[in-house]
């Protein structure tokens, strides 16, 4: 006789225990059922915190792109507030264009070139405004303007087309909010003042006029937001340079919405609540497919959930920091002009390409391709092979491996595939001025587009009176526009110099090292 088993509409107490069942496996126990409860239990949890780091981990990716935009548009805004003025009077001096350029808005500074043989200006100048809306109305209203006895020139610096596309998109967004930009403003007037004249062409929503908090009083401009577009336009058509307690009126268009000007905000971090919930209901959707869900950074399985917003998930993942804001080299020591590199900021790019593991804390493992795989582990036994740094062990170094002289090779040609090169021997210490990085990007732009342009000085020791030589780094948009830069420039003379164009390792000038 066969083994006797329980039929379809059989009761389950009929089963006794030990006695198998109709698929032939033997019915649980009580503690046996308990720990399938458990190990389902465990396995939704580990789900959940799955679903959980993923949802984190896209939403500081996010917070990232959003940190990155914020600071093109402060190095945009920073752009917008300069003006180039040319064919000046060689008879004048920086008074009288500050006199020139003050009605505009607040000037920061005045940079004039001096010629030490004349002890003359050169017949331009920069002038920076705190605001970019006072540099667009000068660049509107002073271009051709008569001023010493000449048709001044007035533009945008050269180096403007590099930030072009951002400061389209902030123009476009400042078209669509009905906010105009008042400067000239006499001192004794106040908002409320203000406010009374100009609501004559529409319902004004807010007058502010920004207060110095040194003299109390307000800095002579402000902005007005109205109701409507159309109010806007007839307030900027009917008073500009209109006579308001004996000065004339400045009005124009507000370039930069109450957005723009704004500091990026502090990242926030996901509701708990939300994010668990919703991880929570994907988990069951999944459970439900019988779908795994493969991730290729392993995660803490081990810790509670709690801990994916404590100190354990802060190991895990990136922390997410502010930018800090646009620094122009200038204020930089040992850099002349340009903007300071900012370091570039980590991206983790989530893939299904294995399975989730459990691993210690504070630790990611990725899970790599085959060919990835084999490329780390060429240069981790690259690194183990103490390559001599020196040029005399260099002569005598010894390569066996493949891998290795794969490595070697990257390693010695890493300077020839690099967007940036370095020209020395191009100006010296005394032939630095404002204009210098406007020639040298005209002239690089020949051979592709420019990204940056830094001048460094460089001492060459410790004492008061040593040598200070000028090197000159141009990051390209390509390795090839860089090659074709440096064969053009190499050899040639520019002032009596013979200039001396050398590629430059990227590593090391988006680490700010400039002495190689």
């Amino acid at each position: 006789m066969g083994p006797v088993l329980a039929g379809p509409g059989a009761k389950r107490e009929m089963n006794a225990p030990g006695m198998p069942t109709l698929n032939g496996l033997p019915v649980l126990k009580g503690d046996q059922q308990e720990m399938v409860m458990q190990a389902k239990k465990f396995a939704m949890e580990q789900s959940i915190k799955s679903v959980l780091v993923k949802q984190t981990l896209a939403h500081q990716q996010q917070q990232m792109s959003n940190l990155q935009v914020q600071a093109q548009r402060q190095r945009a805004l920073a752009l917008m507030c300069r003006v180039y003025v040319g064919s000046i009077s060689f008879e004048l001096k920086e008074d009288t264009i500050r006199q020139a350029f003050q009605p505009f808005g607040p000037i920061k500074n005045i940079n004039m070139s001096w010629d030490p043989a004349t002890m003359k200006h050169k017949g331009f100048a920069f002038v920076e405004y705190e605001l970019p809306e006072a540099a667009q109305m000068a660049l509107d209203q002073m271009n051709a303007v008569m001023v010493g006895g000449r048709n001044i020139k007035v533009g945008r610096p050269t180096n403007m087309p590099q930030a072009q596309p951002v400061v389209d998109q902030i123009i476009r967004e400042a078209e669509t909010v009905p906010r105009i930009y008042v400067t000239s403003i006499h001192t004794d007037l106040s908002s409320e003042d203000i406010k009374s004249v100009f609501e004559a062409f529409g319902k004004i929503l807010s007058c502010h006029l920004p207060t110095d908090p040194t003299t109390g009083k307000h800095k002579c401009y402000g902005f007005i937001e109205y109701g409507s577009m159309q109010s806007a336009q007839d307030a900027i058509a009917s008073m500009n340079l209109f006579d308001l307690g004996g000065q004339y009126l400045r009005v124009g268009r507000a370039i930069t919405p109450p957005s723009g000007t704004a500091a990026p905000s502090q990242p926030q971090a996901l509701p708990p609540a939300a994010a668990v919930a919703a991880a929570a209901a994907t988990a069951k959707i999944q459970a439900l497919d019988a779908v795994s869900v493969p991730v290729s950074v392993a995660l803490n399985l081990a810790a509670p959930a709690t801990s994916l917003f404590g100190s354990h998930h802060s190991s895990l993942l990136p922390q997410v920091g502010v930018l800090p804001p646009a620094v122009m080299a200038s204020n930089a020591p040992g850099l002349i002009t340009g903007v300071t590199p900012i370091p570039p900021i980590p991206t983790i790019t989530v893939t299904s390409t294995g399975p989730v593991s459990v691993i210690t804390p504070q630790t990611v493992t990725v899970a790599l391709p085959p060919k990835e795989e084999v490329e780390v582990t060429n240069a981790m036994e690259l690194q183990m092979m103490d390559i001599p740094q020196s040029l005399s062990e260099q002569e005598n170094m010894t390569i066996s491996g493949t891998s290795a002289r794969h490595m070697v090779m990257q390693r010695l040609q890493r300077n020839s595939q690099s967007p940036v090169i370095v020209l020395r021997n191009m100006v010296g210490i005394e032939d630095l001025d404002d204009e210098l990085e406007a020639e040298v990007t005209e002239e690089c732009g020949r051979y592709g587009m420019v990204n940056r342009v830094v001048i460094y000085q460089e001492r060459q020791g410790e004492e008061e009176d040593a040598e200070v030589i000028v090197k000159i780094f141009v990051e390209f948009n390509s390795p090839e526009e860089a090659k074709a830069g440096s064969d053009a420039l190499n050899g040639r003379w520019f002032g009596g110099r013979k200039v001396e164009a050398t590629p430059y390792d990227q590593e090391k000038f988006d680490s700010a090292d400039l002495s190689g």
